[in-house]
């Protein structure tokens, strides 16, 4: 008598190694189908934006190699998962189903209904952890309560010990004779053609599980050393890059766990750790707080009188504000689909603090702009920045931009990269060229105005604006 199959079904975790519900596939014995489904249109599933359309396509051509090499090609099909998933499984009488789970609250609907139909038709259902360190529920406070602070949080993540070791991949997968019908790639059109923006994309990545691996590597090789130091300076090669791995599931956060626990200790080593724990942070906010992509975790928040102003809004997301370290990292969004994190920090308080427009707009642009488009981290750190989410910077502390170009690009390499229009200003007005004489704009080819924006605001004015809009929600 031949063995039923089992599906194994892709989603934020398209590797081989360390991807539990392959591994389980693998162990049941079972002939395997592999499956991923552009789900973009059960209720509440959020469309990708473009950056993310580029990065899938090419995550899943570096997938389907390795699964092939393991005896198991994968099959593409796109539409509702729920009628996906439960039609291929009849149509490979498959008796079990294996996936790692998701934590966007839609898709934790989603997929209960799934699972609720597919056992109800006697399949077994089975679901794992790929994405986290460790489930939400797992970590709680002592009153069994989910946490609101991120300090406490992290001590009691520390206080579990060594996270779960990664599993290696399977060595060999049994396919089916007869491989169900499948979509090809190129007809999903994730990439871009008229006009083909992706340029910059191409030339800063290289998606898939060997590109993530290769990328933990070399930091761990070099960089990881003064991480604590560097991180902040946009101008260097200091930080990781790994954020669209992990969202994709290129690697998992165990992996990098491992990988770089067995280092020599230093503050860089824990300084990084603790960057991937505050990833498994804003998991932990979102699993537990589901209206948070469009609610404020500070409910008096909801009265803040945010302003809508077209023109401003398309002046920061087209990197012409005015403002060099502003500008500097919305250009750097737009041609390579990532921003430093400093610098991302100082782009998003110029948005809901000088000029005032609500966070979710912002947070709408990164998830359309960014490769590494994560909800929660995404909808977390926006909070954060607009001091309405769970221990968040308050809304007071307002970045100067000036200030901070100074400090952390002091020698101007990251805004004479970003606006080369401005490269030939010297350090002193490089962050505020509106400050340098006629003669030095003259010889550095700077016309405020035309070859340079004027600022659209002007910051002590919007920083007043800003502390007096806080004023209004004080004591709800």
């Amino acid at each position: 008598m031949s063995i039923a199959p089992c599906l194994v079904w892709f989603r934020h975790d398209l590797r081989v190694s360390d991807n539990p519900a392959l591994t389980a596939a693998a162990e049941s014995g079972r002939p395997v189908v592999a499956l991923y489904v552009l789900d973009e249109e059960s209720d509440g599933i959020r469309p990708l934006g473009g950056a993310s359309r580029w990065w899938l396509h090419h995550s899943l051509e570096r997938l389907a190699a390795p699964l092939n090499a393991l005896g198991c090609p994968l099959v593409l099909r796109t539409g509702p998962a729920n009628e996906v998933v439960r039609a291929i499984v009849e149509e490979i009488g498959a008796s079990a189903v294996y996936w790692n789970r998701c934590y966007e609250p839609e898709m934790v609907a989603r997929d209960k209904t799934i699972k609720a139909a597919l056992q109800e038709d006697g399949v077994t259902v089975e679901s794992f952890n790929a994405r986290l360190l460790y489930e939400p529920w797992q970590i709680e406070t002592k009153q069994g309560k989910p946490y609101r602070v991120f300090t406490p949080f992290y001590k009691m993540v520390l206080e579990q010990g060594e996270p779960p070791k990664p599993q290696k991949a399977p060595e060999k997968l049994t396919g089916l004779k007869s491989v169900p019908r499948g979509d090809a790639l190129e007809d999903w059109t994730l990439l871009p053609t008229k006009p083909d923006w992706a340029g910059g994309l191409r030339e800063a990545w290289t998606p898939g599980e060997d590109g993530a691996h290769d990328l933990l590597d070399d930091f761990l090789d070099g960089p990881v050393s003064a991480y604590k130091a560097d991180r902040d300076i946009p101008g260097k090669p200091a930080t990781s890059r790994l954020s669209p791995h992990l969202h994709f599931g290129e690697i998992s956060p165990r992996q990098i766990w491992a990988k770089t626990s067995v280092l020599e200790p230093n503050s860089g080593t824990e300084t990084f750790l603790k960057e991937i724990v505050w990833r498994e942070f804003g998991y932990h906010l979102l699993y537990y707080n589901p209206a948070m992509p469009n609610e404020p975790l500070q409910g008096k928040f909801k009265s803040f009188p945010w302003r809508e102003n077209d023109d401003h809004l398309k002046a920061w997301q087209q990197g012409n504000t005015g403002y060099p370290i502003v500008d500097a990292g919305m250009r750097e969004l737009w041609h390579t689909g990532t921003m430093h994190n400093r610098v991302r920090m100082i782009v998003a308080s110029f948005l809901v603090k000088h000029l005032l427009i609500h966070w979710r707009s912002g947070a709408a642009w990164f998830w359309d702009t960014l490769v590494d488009a994560d909800l929660a981290s995404n909808t977390a750190n926006w909070q954060w920045v607009a001091g309405c989410g769970a221990d968040a910077a308050p809304y007071f502390r307002i970045f100067n931009p000036m200030a901070q170009g100074e400090k952390f690009d002091a020698n101007g390499a990251y805004v004479r990269r970003w606006v080369p229009e401005l490269a030939d200003l010297p350090d002193d007005v490089l962050h505020q060229p509106w400050e340098a004489d006629d003669s030095t704009l003259e010889c550095a080819g700077v016309t405020l105005g035309e070859t340079y924006p004027k600022p659209i605001v002007d910051h002590k004015r919007a920083r007043e604006r800003a502390l007096d809009a806080l004023d209004t929600i004080k004591g709800k």
